[in-house]
């Protein structure tokens, strides 16, 4: 197949640093491609991922994520350039709801946002001329009124990852600078329990590092320590040293990338229940489930007891980037065959 694929505009494919939809979105074109489908990519320039990319890209601007006027020129630009694939996969949100009236090229879109107030009209619009695709069981179901045609889990390429020992001492937190990421709460956890917590956030928007100086750098000190935003290789050693992810999210995120790089380097997971993570972290095998800052704190040390084998394994198979692939090829083909699947998800 000859399959378009249009990445959001703000950060390169695969990103540099925090990026969970451009790590996604690059380890499916490798995937493709890695199968000997022609993959065009349209994603910002200075991209690196290893497959063909759309000419007329413009340059990132982490410092604008989300605005509109970025979003909507670079989708221009990609449906101009994809014009001749075989089928179109977006996952922008604009893309689909821009282009709708071409019709020619059919197009896949995968919901990378939470179904709530601000998303589920614009999804709804959306699922009348693109199929749609969840990442997530509870995101799918949270779905009302959208028609969701197929859940596929995020994957990793585990090969990719170094595993780590677990013996560096600490745990960690790994995500956005944002109040809904859990960053304060995992702080706490890391106190009660008497554990040191290394941060590692992405920090570049206003917000971002306003919610730094007034609420964490003043928790800071001792053993709480914040390291920055970290490249690849330094945040797969932050996490293949630490005892345990801390990752107690206080919002329903649709798929939790950071939870399967962590179990891919070997390193369970401590979470709250909310959203994905009862889909990602298998409670008493790869990770906790728990939903007080006093049972996390319980629960931190019982974290080396955990089998780091058991948390690699997990993303070998059921968060492996080739059936994550292999899933995407299926339902493309279905959709070129004007057969989709027959019942969308359950609403």
């Amino acid at each position: 197949m000859r399959i378009g694929i249009i990445a959001p505009p703000w950060l390169t494919v695969p990103p540099e640093g925090y990026g969970g939809t451009e790590t996604v979105i690059d380890v499916l074109a490798r995937g493709l491609a890695g199968l000997g489908h022609e993959v065009l990519l349209a994603a910002a320039s200075g991209s690196a991922s290893p497959v063909t990319l759309a000419e007329g890209s413009f340059p990132p601007d982490p410092r604008h994520l989300g605005r509109t006027q970025d979003e909507l020129r670079h989708v221009i630009n990609a449906y101009h350039r994809l014009d001749g694939m075989d089928i179109i996969h977006d996952h922008t949100l604009a893309g689909p709801l821009l282009m709708r009236a071409s019709g020619a090229i059919p197009v896949v879109s995968t919901a990378h946002n939470a179904m709530d107030a601000l998303t589920l009209p614009i999804y709804r619009a959306m699922a009348g001329h693109a199929s749609l695709l969840a990442i997530s069981d509870h995101q799918a179901t949270s779905a009302d009124g959208v028609s969701i045609c197929r859940v596929i889990h995020h994957g990793i390429d585990a090969d990719s990852i170094p595993m780590g020992t677990g013996s560096g001492g600490y745990a960690c937190f790994l995500g956005r600078m944002h109040p809904n990421k859990g960053v304060l709460t995992a702080i706490k956890v890391a106190r009660r329990a008497g554990v040191p917590l290394r941060i590692a956030a992405k920090m570049s928007s206003t917000g971002e590092h306003e919610y730094f100086t007034r609420v964490i750098r003043p928790k800071l000190g001792g053993d709480i320590e914040y390291v920055g935003e970290l490249r690849a290789g330094e945040k797969f050693r932050l996490l293949g040293e630490s005892l345990a992810l801390l990752n107690p999210l206080q919002w329903a995120e649709p798929f939790g990338m950071v939870m399967i790089e962590a179990m891919a380097t070997g390193t369970p997971v401590l979470c709250t229940s909310r959203g994905s993570a009862p889909e990602i972290v298998d409670d008493g095998v790869t990770g906790f489930i728990r939903d007080t800052p006093r049972a996390l704190a319980a629960a931190l040390p019982e974290c080396a007891r955990l089998k780091r084998q058991d948390c690699r394994a997990s993303t070998e198979t059921k968060f492996s980037a080739r059936r994550m692939v292999l899933e995407h090829v299926d339902f493309y083909e279905r959709c070129l065959a004007r057969k989709p699947d027959p019942c969308p998800v359950p609403v």
